[in-house]
């Protein structure tokens, strides 16, 4: 499985692609940061994240788009700007008939670091690792980006398993009827 991660931002939206299956060692394809000056009026920047998203979507031809789940924050101001950014990220997705997963800033730092709580530097010293690279991709935007999509790919089987189970549940409860 190809998957995109995306983790979004209105200045440093991170990007990274990674290939594998869960049980398997994981290749990281690319990763890197879509930046906008943060200068440039709002429409002006989704413009530039729409453009790098699609850049990265056309090169690594991914099956799946992972995205940070967006949170209430403090400052209403970022998490405005994160939400924008993560909106344009499924849309780039959607529009090609991409599957678009979300996840929990916790839920990806549990699966790549074993605690939900972990700092940055331990999500990027696991990201590190677990793609068998020689440093820790810089900026950390970037290295999340990489965290997601490996969350995703160990997540998706259990999740595809939760999922069949319930349609199954809800196809006999239908028929019992």
């Amino acid at each position: 499985m190809r998957v995109l991660g995306v983790d979004p931002g209105l200045t440093r939206c991170g990007v990274g692609v990674v290939d594998g299956v869960a049980g398997r060692p994981l290749t990281m394809l690319g990763v890197g940061v879509v930046r906008t000056p943060a200068d440039d009026q709002i429409g002006a920047r989704l413009v530039l994240i729409e453009q790098g998203i699609e850049a990265w979507i056309d090169e690594y031809q991914p099956e799946l788009v992972a995205v940070e789940r967006v949170f209430s924050q403090h400052n209403v101001r970022t998490v405005m700007g994160t939400a924008q950014a993560s909106a344009v990220a499924m849309l780039c997705a959607s529009r090609r008939g991409i599957p678009v997963a979300l996840h929990t800033p916790s839920e990806v730092k549990a699966a790549v670091t074993g605690s939900g709580r972990a700092d940055k530097a331990q999500v990027g010293a696991m990201v590190t690792r677990l793609l068998r690279l020689s440093a820790p991709p810089k900026p950390a935007d970037a290295a999340d980006a990489l965290a997601l999509a490996i969350c995703h790919i160990w997540r998706a089987p259990a999740q595809n398993r939760l999922q069949q189970a319930v349609a199954a549940h809800h196809a006999t409860k239908g028929r019992s009827a």
